[in-house]
């Protein structure tokens, strides 16, 4: 806009940087190309509860490992992109409120720069990860909750946001405090809110709304209440006088109308539902039977009496786990009922990120959701999540919303694992991790080049008509050749290899053009670079252009060297 210049936008310290994650739970800013962030990780087997089927990702999941890599392998490991790629219907996260307070399960003791980063770029995975119509929920308090607004404006887009909940979690005063903290809010945000707002599920009417209908006249249809005939300001046409049983003649009180034209009224009171009290003179209004009522449109204040509080959650943990001390921060069985209940449907998939004592799973599995779950602490997995929901599966949870839902017993889900890294450092060089050989990997080369991990000899993978060859040794021409001869008409080939002869790149461009060779880890390194660039930079643009500014400037990534077995 002439005249005008800059947009509104939050900054704060490193926000061109990443986070890397330690398994102590400390963090390290990075640049975005470093490969310890940009890295896909694979998800390994460790273990099956219940009935699952032979596909593990179309399976419930339980991931063990930090979100921000958890999240990624979802998305970019073909195996599991396939089931999760634009296809999660709701994504609750319930992350640490970073209230300066020290919890017995995790460490709450972030810096805003820090939190902000953390849930900044899980968001980004998620963004990705959401279906057309899937939706957003992130639970806070007052401690990040307006700087979460603005970050999550520029994820994914003002237009997105949809409301603000204020759930009623304590209901309890505390006499110590200038304000006394009863509730907690949930930032709802939508990828396209109009579709949303379409297909999103009413809640069922309260029985305290449903005491609001009465039959004292014995109608057939049954309980009704009263809706007044008349409605704000002055309209002429709708001016008109009608007359009660009794014989009164009514007309619109001072400063309003008739909600419906003469005719209309008509014939609704030749069809026996206009009603004028009980002594038949009174304001006119029109019978609305219970039986044609729709379910309600969510609000936004959830009160403990609807939705449950902290001590029920707590209640329900030592009812599956006595004696244990209760996880520091669950949600009762009840609000997250109310969550799945609006934002999906049976058989769609719901998605936290940050799963903690599993309530979050354990109700969409109760409601017939699909789910995955991810928890970085192992101890939280080991004490909390897994016990429960295998009683969950086993029909041993009798608590909760068990009998709200009907829920019996079935189903189950697979523990899986972030694999480790497929490099380490050693004094500034960076080298494949002892881990990766043979089989393992070729997994992994595939899994950072985006090929689907196929293995039948020579090949690895396979991207459309392009196969993957990787090899623990050196390349030569002799291995080219043999490579080339496995291929089909028309395919081209990915060599990569731990060694690579000079005079086989040559070997290569004559016997299959468009064909490539690649060494380990230095190619994948340096595509680390260009690719996580170019995607900061593309969502810088899209912001940008979101808010209508003209230009923006991103950071340079930083170098590195790179050691390969062979030099």
């Amino acid at each position: 806009m002439p005249g005008y210049e800059g947009r509104l936008e939050l900054t704060w310290t490193n926000k061109t940087k990443r986070l890397l994650a330690a398994e102590d739970g400390s963090y390290e800013w990075v640049d975005p190309s470093d490969y310890r962030v940009a890295e896909v990780r694979l998800l390994e087997d460790v273990g099956v509860i219940g009935d699952v089927g032979r596909e593990r990702a179309a399976d419930n999941l339980l991931i063990r490992g930090d979100a921000l890599n958890a999240l990624r392998s979802l998305a970019r490991l073909p195996e599991f992109a396939r089931h999760y790629l634009g296809q999660v219907k709701l994504a609750y996260l319930d992350p640490p409120f970073n209230t300066q307070q020290s919890f017995l399960h995790y460490d709450d003791n972030l810096e805003h720069s820090v939190w902000l980063t953390m849930m900044r770029d899980r968001l980004m995975q998620i963004h990705d990860l959401l279906s057309p119509d899937g939706s957003v929920w992130v639970h806070l308090d007052d401690s990040e909750i307006g700087y979460c607004r603005v970050m999550m404006d520029e994820v994914f887009g003002a237009q997105s946001f949809v409301a603000t909940v204020l759930w009623e979690g304590r209901y309890s005063r505390s006499s110590d405090a200038a304000f006394s903290t009863s509730h907690n809010f949930l930032l709802v945000y939508a990828r396209d809110p109009q579709t949303w707002r379409r297909i999103r599920n009413r809640l069922p009417r309260a029985d305290e709304q449903a005491k609001q209908y009465r039959n004292p006249d014995d109608d057939p249809l049954g309980p009704w209440r009263i809706i007044p005939l008349d409605a704000p300001q002055i309209r002429a046409n709708l001016q008109y006088p009608i007359t009660t049983p009794s014989g009164d003649t009514r007309l619109p009180p001072p400063g309003r109308h008739w909600s419906m034209t003469e005719d209309r009224w008509n014939d609704v009171v030749a069809s026996g539902r206009a009603y004028f009290g009980k002594g038949g003179g009174g304001s006119p209004g029109i019978k609305r039977y219970l039986s044609e009522v729709d379910d309600i449109v969510p609000n936004t204040w959830w009160s403990h009496e609807e939705c449950g509080h902290t001590d029920e959650a707590k209640k329900e943990l030592m009812a599956l786990f006595p004696g244990v001390e209760p996880f520091s921060t669950p949600k009762p069985e009840r609000l997250m009922h109310r969550i799945i209940h609006i934002a999906s449907n049976p058989d769609d998939i719901v998605l936290d990120p940050f799963v903690g004592s599993g309530t979050t799973a354990a109700v969409a599995h109760k409601m017939g959701r699909r789910w995955i779950g991810i928890e970085r602490e192992v101890a939280t997995i080991d004490t909390f999540a897994i016990p429960r929901l295998t009683k969950v599966v086993q029909g041993k949870d009798p608590g909760g919303v068990t009998e709200v839902t009907g829920w019996r017993v079935g189903g189950g889900y697979r523990v899986m694992s972030v694999a480790p890294s497929m490099f380490e450092t050693d004094d500034g060089l960076i080298f494949l991790a002892d881990s990766m050989t043979n089989g393992r990997l070729a997994e992994a080369t595939a899994a950072q080049l985006g090929f689907a991990f196929e293995p039948s000899a020579p090949f690895a993978g396979r991207k459309g008509r392009t196969r993957l060859a990787v090899i623990d040794g050196v390349v030569n021409d002799d291995v080219v050749r043999i490579l080339v001869s496995a291929l089909n008409m028309g395919e081209r080939v990915v060599i990569c290899g731990t060694g690579i002869d000079p005079d086989a790149r040559t070997v290569l461009r004559e016997l299959r053009a468009g064909s490539s060779l690649r060494k380990i880890p230095a190619a994948l390194l340096a595509e680390y670079r260009t690719g996580q660039q170019l995607q900061l930079e593309l969502a810088e643009t899209i912001a940008m252009v979101t808010d209508g500014d003209g230009s923006t400037t991103a950071e340079p990534t930083g170098t590195v060297e790179v050691a390969t077995p062979d030099g």
